[in-house]
């Protein structure tokens, strides 16, 4: 289970109330900010932030008022919690200790159900230990009217703070591992202001399989110029890390090309060039289109990449010609640009293959599938898009799908409306 605090409520699940009538589960803020730092015995004062709470049968949304989650408590170095981890043993009271009856008392506000706590015959504190490192601590209570905790039942506490340490430490990789995913993601989004005059663009992007792992799609939208526009769909082979470093350094090796005013045929060489110095991006594919209002014209270059969709309005949607050519990192690409006429309101498509493949079918018939929705969806720009990838929901699950779309206005078009 590789959610913190999924993880969390199952253990104070397996605690109360069949083993206790109260259990809570507690990280250390300086395990879970990932700090270098050794955990200091003698410092006056312990930071944990509040994992789970499970009082009776009542989860923790149950006493959210009063017992917060992700709420960090500041525990002094002379309650058992701060012992517990300074030493690293289970710390074992016939009551809870004044910082922890005044801290209940204060927090409950003279909730009723706060009694049975204050009360606690028995309180055992179980320091959560992984390979030298100090995770945070569970807290168990036993009411006046139970068995109070006795060593049969710390031995089985330690054993389960042990896997339970090993679930914690593996879910908080995890959730770094995602966040990184997530940031890698977001970075990768064009800018919302990229389109000149005459050109509208919405995208549209679904990963493949686990929603932490980044994959091998990329694209972009730069500004060029004259007022043109530049816009990329790139796929580079796999996933996980090596995808995503080849995948970035290909996007940005793109802006760069586009910043020089390079012409769409030679920023293709060049990209072919640094993909065969790359590790992982060698047989990367990509599609760049450059939109020019002034000329009323499309310019498209391929390298081994799926050949892009063109519905003109009130119009049936059609797969555009493209010499392809080889893809990225053999050092031999070359292929002749296409040259579109923009004369009336046009959508563009440019994708990757997780829209088109199926281990079922050949991609020629996944390519117009495609062309269908695109021909009957309605709507703006990103409306198309998000339908565009409903419709494609069926499509290879392993792999990533993603969707540039471009509305083209010729200038005589927008002046007319």
């Amino acid at each position: 289970m590789l959610d913190l605090h999924l993880t969390g409520g199952q253990l104070v699940g397996e605690l109360a109330p069949g083993f206790c009538d109260a259990a809570s589960v507690y990280l250390l803020e300086r395990w879970l900010a990932e700090d270098a730092a050794l955990f200091a015995p003698d410092a006056p004062t312990v930071e944990a932030r509040r994992l789970a709470v499970r009082v009776g049968a009542d989860t923790s949304e149950d006493w959210g008022g009063i017992f917060p989650i992700d709420e960090v408590v500041v525990f002094p170095r002379e309650t058992p919690y701060a012992r517990a981890l300074a030493g690293g043993r289970v710390e074992l009271l016939a009551g809870v200790d004044p910082h922890t009856a005044d801290r209940l008392a204060r927090s409950g506000r003279g909730d009723t159900r706060m009694d049975p706590l204050l009360r606690a015959a028995s309180f055992l504190v179980v320091p959560l230990l992984l390979r030298g490192a100090t995770l945070g601590f569970l807290a168990c209570t036993r009411g006046p009217g139970s068995r109070p905790f006795d060593r049969l039942d710390v031995a089985a506490v330690e054993t389960l703070a042990a896997r339970a340490a090993v679930s914690l430490d593996n879910a908080r990789l995890y959730e770094r591992e995602r966040r990184t995913a997530l940031a890698i993601r977001n970075s990768l989004l064009p800018a919302a202001a990229t389109a000149p005059a005459g050109c509208r663009v919405a995208h549209a992007y679904h990963p493949a399989g686990d929603a932490g792992v980044v994959g091998g799609d990329w694209f972009d939208v730069m500004r060029r110029p004259s007022g043109r526009v530049g816009l990329i769909v790139g796929d580079a082979m796999g996933h996980g890390p090596e995808a995503a470093v080849a995948m970035i350094q290909l996007r940005t090796a793109v802006r760069t090309l586009a910043a020089l005013d390079t012409e769409p045929q030679e920023l293709l060489r060049h990209l072919d060039a640094l993909a065969a110095d790359t590790p992982g991006a060698s047989f990367a594919t990509c599609l760049y289109a450059e939109w020019d209002p002034a000329a009323a014209s499309c310019t498209l270059v391929a390298a081994g990449h799926p050949p892009p969709l063109l519905r003109v309005r009130g119009g049936r949607t059609s797969v555009v010609p493209l010499a392809a050519g080889l893809p990225l990192g053999l050092g031999s690409w070359a292929a002749e640009p296409t040259v579109l006429r923009v004369t009336a309101p046009t959508l563009l498509l440019l994708y990757t293959d997780g829209l088109v493949e199926s281990r079922h079918e050949d991609i020629d018939i996944g390519i117009l599938r495609l062309a269908h929705l695109l021909t009957t969806a309605q709507g703006s720009p990103q409306a198309v898009c998000d339908s565009l990838l409903r419709g494609t929901a069926d499509r290879t699950p392993a792999d990533d799908r993603t969707l540039l779309l471009a509305e083209f206005t010729p200038p005589a078009v927008g002046r007319a409306d």
